[in-house]
């Protein structure tokens, strides 16, 4: 098996009985796996709500270290509805000209960088100096402000021996909470300056309100991007041959960049609390018991995907739920995609070919199933186009 093969941890069990039990932290989640199932509930908000205790409907739960309830991601309609009016048309930014031109700049200047090095760790020394950069252009602010988050390493609520860890979670919050108190002092035009100044339902966000929908900017695409940018440079490296087709039919690259999120799905999955009793796949969802919505699965079903476990760049029908489903689809999806996007045009204009070094593989653990999210490490050798 290659670096870059991602295996369909849950084909069995989605085949035999779509439905996998598993305990987090003392609160069991039914995993659901099968595509229909998993999009069907996610559009089901009525019965499968969001807008739960903060932190509950995340896997692994983070009700022990955020009390703060994330906006629009934590909020059910009609709240929902109204909370991401506020925010839809900045979080459409990335459509702009000038926004996929700072992305190409930022790219451009991280690849240039790293190709005079040769040898390289991916994630400490480019994918996550990416990731962080690129965020200063979705908050609109300076990007030297992108060392600090930098700094804090790959993961913002996990350490080395903890998958949540509260002390971490700490200096996110304490950091925004910071930047809100300096924004409301000297209001710019910044995320936080205009969230600042909307009103919800008559009058002005709280700041309770203006740190949740930061929060979940902060959090919900760091990981995620980090674990797209690192597999597919694993995946490049291991298919020389993609690099020439993506450079020679740039129009590939719309339908690429998509089947790669679906393949990789860097997100595994994402809970819901049960509002009333519900049966799916044969199993019964109780009252205030947890349902998780499984993309990674759903995203490999034979029942949708013809040859679910390879890489297809060309795929042309691809359905695929790695960006969420429904009213709660991905607010950054658009930025997610644009950054994807550029990061594929801008490596194939500039490297030639890269080879795997050394891998550290990052497996979840969820009961009887253990999933390749992406890597702890990946050491890389790039070499540049003459």
């Amino acid at each position: 098996m290659g670096v870059s093969d991602f295996p369909d941890a849950f084909k069995d069990t989605r085949a035999t009985k779509g439905v996998c039990p598993f305990n987090d932290q003392n609160d069991s989640v039914a995993m659901l796996l099968r595509f229909k199932d998993v999009r069907k509930s996610a559009h089901d908000y009525k019965s499968f709500i969001s807008g739960a205790q903060p932190g509950r409907i995340v896997v692994p739960s983070e009700v022990n270290i955020r009390d703060t309830r994330q906006i629009p991601f934590e909020v059910d309609p009609p709240e929902h509805t109204e909370y991401r009016a506020l925010v839809e048309d900045w979080f459409k930014r990335p459509l702009d000209a000038a926004y996929e031109a700072g992305l190409e700049a930022i790219i451009a200047a991280e690849l240039d960088r790293v190709l005079v090095k040769g040898r390289i760790e991916a994630i400490a020394e480019l994918s996550l100096p990416i990731q962080s950069r690129a965020l200063t252009l979705l908050l609109n602010i300076p990007m030297k402000e992108a060392e600090t988050w930098i700094s804090w390493g790959t993961h913002v609520f996990r350490s080395e021996d903890s998958d949540l860890d509260g002390d971490k979670a700490a200096i996110l919050y304490d950091y925004i909470d910071a930047e809100i108190d300096k924004l409301i002092a000297n209001p710019d035009d910044s995320l936080y300056g205009v969230l600042l100044q909307s009103e919800y339902q008559g009058r002005k966000m709280t700041k309770e309100e203006v740190k949740g929908v930061l929060i979940l900017t902060f959090a919900g695409g760091r990981d995620t991007i980090i674990n797209y940018l690192t597999n597919t440079l694993a995946y490049l490296a291991e298919h020389p041959e993609a690099i020439t087709e993506l450079r020679d039919n740039p129009e590939l690259l719309n339908t690429a960049i998509e089947e790669l999120v679906r393949y990789f799905s860097p997100l595994t999955h994402m809970g819901r609390v049960v509002a009333q009793e519900k049966e799916v796949s044969g199993h019964v969802a109780k009252e205030d018991t947890r349902v998780s919505l499984c993309w990674a699965s759903a995203n490999r079903d034979e029942a949708i995907f013809e040859n679910p476990n390879a890489v297809v760049l060309d795929r042309k029908m691809n359905p695929h739920v790695a960006f969420g489903f429904g009213t709660h689809k991905c607010l950054g999806a658009t930025h997610a995609r644009q950054l994807m996007k550029v990061f594929l045009r801008v490596f194939t204009q500039k490297v030639a070919k890269l080879t795997v070094v050394k891998a550290v593989e990052n497996i979840e653990d969820w009961g009887e199933h253990q999933r390749k999210v992406g890597f702890d490490s990946l050491e890389i050798e790039l070499n540049p186009i003459k």
